[in-house]
C-alpha cells in the first residue's frame, strides 16, 4: 500500500491509499479522482491518464517504455520532462509519498 497524492491544476491535493498490485491510474479511478480519464482502460493507447511527476520526486519509478514515450507526444496537455502515463506506473510500497500533478486537460 502506498499513499499517493494527486494534485489538481487548481492546487487541491487528494491523498489516497493505493494497493499493489495496481497502477497510479487505477488508484485514481478507484478513488474517483477527477482529471484521469483513462479511456483505453490502461493499455497505453490513448494518453488520457497523463500525469506530471513532481519535480522533487526521489522515489524509484520504472523506466519509460517506447510505447509510453510515443503516446506522450499526442496528449492534450503539453508533454514535459516529468510526463508519464499513470497506467504505466505500477504501485509498490516504495512509491509511498508519490506526488503527481494532473494536467489541465486529458482529451
Amino acid at each position: 500500500m502506498a499513499k499517493i497524492t494527486y494534485r489538481s491544476p487548481d492546487g487541491t491535493d487528494t491523498v489516497v491509499d493505493v494497493a499493489s498490485p495496481g497502477t497510479v491510474m487505477r488508484g485514481a479511478k478507484l478513488n474517483n479522482i477527477d482529471g484521469i480519464e483513462a479511456q483505453c482502460g490502461g493499455s497505453a493507447q490513448c494518453g488520457t491518464c497523463h500525469v506530471y511527476i513532481d519535480e522533487a520526486n526521489t522515489l524509484p519509478l520504472p523506466p519509460m517504455h517506447e510505447v509510453e514515450d510515443d503516446v506522450l507526444y499526442g496528449t492534450a496537455s503539453p508533454r514535459r520532462e516529468t510526463s508519464r502515463l499513470s497506467c504505466q506506473l505500477p504501485v509498490s510500497d516504495d512509491m509511498d509519498g508519490l506526488l503527481v500533478h494532473l494536467p489541465e486537460a486529458q482529451s
